[in-house]
């Protein structure tokens, strides 16, 4: 990561349940299936994409990817391989050696399951492990309690409140909660995270 001329390469990332596997255009299908399980494109607090959106949602993450500014990925149950939502690295400064965990979205039936807890264990392992960044931050809305509650479970420390962080689909100028997990703090939340995963 210190070697700027180096290609942004994207593995795949393999827990026991779940495998992060890097985003292809052909996997629109799969999460448009994944998002139907609770209608999640309805959402107002976040944006997952929709029979409508889900071509412009893939190829801005793909468009990303090819600029090194982003890894996005495919969650997907290794036992069956459905696919159960997406996730991603983006926002990667390796000048810095920080990114950003974010655009995470799953299926409403595995929300509040160890998949999220696992997918977040793999991202936070190989961006501070492999990556060696020194931070790794996460931003949600301010209205988001599920997702707040879901960051700070993982150790991550909110850091405050960022105004008119964006502007969402619907006009609402968002102000955004920003959390981080530092190289320093590594050790303590990978202990807690594999035993919440033993369990």
């Amino acid at each position: 990561m210190n070697d700027t001329s180096l290609p942004l390469l994207q593995p795949t990332l393999t827990g026991k349940t779940v495998e992060l596997r890097p985003l292809r255009r052909e996997h629109a299908q799969g999460l448009l299936d994944a998002a139907a399980d609770g209608q999640l494109w309805t959402m107002k607090l976040t944006v997952v994409p929709g029979p409508g959106t889900i071509e412009g949602y893939v190829a801005t993450a793909l468009e990303g990817r090819a600029a090194g500014t982003v890894m996005p990925f495919v969650i997907v149950r290794r036992e069956t391989g459905a696919i159960l939502g997406s996730t991603r690295f983006w926002k990667i400064d390796r000048v810095n050696r920080k990114l950003e965990i974010g655009h995470t979205w799953l299926s409403e039936s595995v929300q509040r399951s160890a998949v999220n807890t696992e997918a977040k264990y793999l991202l936070l392992s190989h961006a501070i492990d492999v990556m060696q960044c020194v931070r790794v931050q996460f931003t949600t809305d301010e209205l988001n309690d599920k997702s707040r509650a879901a960051i700070l479970r993982i150790g991550a420390r909110q850091e405050g409140v960022v105004r008119h962080e964006r502007i969402m689909p619907d006009g609402r100028r968002r102000n955004s909660v920003r959390f981080s997990i530092i190289d320093d703090e590594w050790a303590d939340v990978k202990a807690m995270l594999e035993a919440k995963l033993a369990r």
